[in-house]
């Protein structure tokens, strides 16, 4: 059966994952297993997750602002840095234009609840500052699995019975609960806790309108850089 994705021109082929075959998925940029959708003569492959994603979504993260699904960064440095994580992507994102949030497809469904081998209790995703549930004068923590330094502006799972016990999301689980949020509400009983932007009114935002949104960001910092560029040339011609 042919599947048609908005970030590709060509149909898509759902294809089994045969073993020792390493293909990686042009949404994620991670290697695939199981089936995936395929297009052979471009060499693109997505998961099942990023390619049913939600063209955009209401995250409990940042719920002032809808989360945009863009097949690729529109920053002038193709990449992004993803709020959750930390880690950088060239690929698929969920965005917010107005308050430039980025986070990947698998960081934007993480479960709200786990469990890990490591420890005997349920583990609770924060989306908040994990340095909260530390003394203020302590900026980092340890991830009590890794045993690396968990960033106090990533997100963090964390164990409410047991003090200071944080970890890495990718840390605590590879897991991907699509759907979990619906295009227009985040209404999981279970929902992560919300941490807007303060002071910002709530505003809703069409799929075009952000978009658009995001390619005046783009025009505004090569603006910018432009500026800056013309800047540096004048005071250096000039010495």
């Amino acid at each position: 059966m042919e599947y048609k994705h908005f970030s590709h021109q060509h149909s898509l082929m759902m294809y089994q994952v045969q073993q020792g075959q390493q293909l990686r998925c042009s949404g994620c940029e991670s290697y695939c297993h199981d089936s995936v959708y395929a297009c052979w003569p471009c060499n693109f492959f997505l998961h099942q997750h990023c390619g049913n994603a939600n063209r955009y979504v209401k995250h409990p993260s940042h719920p002032l602002h809808p989360l945009i699904l863009l097949p690729s960064p529109t920053y002038c440095s193709a990449t992004f840095l993803c709020n959750a994580c930390g880690a950088p992507g060239n690929a698929f994102s969920y965005c917010c234009a107005l308050c430039e949030i980025d986070l990947h497809v698998h960081c934007a469904f993480l479960p709200p609840k786990v469990t890990h081998n490591s420890h005997p209790h349920q583990l609770g995703l924060i989306c908040t500052n994990p340095a909260d549930k530390v003394d203020q004068n302590t900026p980092n923590c340890i991830c009590k699995i890794c045993n690396k330094l968990l960033e106090s502006k990533h997100w963090a799972y964390d164990c409410s019975k047991c003090d200071l016990f944080l970890v890495h999301t990718y840390c605590a689980t590879k897991e991907v609960k699509l759907g979990l949020y619906p295009d227009d509400a985040a209404s999981d009983s279970e929902a992560v806790p919300q941490n807007g932007c303060e002071g910002q009114p709530e505003v809703e935002l069409t799929e075009d309108a952000v978009v658009e949104l995001y390619k005046l960001q783009l025009q505004m910092q090569m603006a910018d850089q432009f500026a800056q560029m013309m800047s540096s040339f004048n005071l250096t011609s000039l010495a």
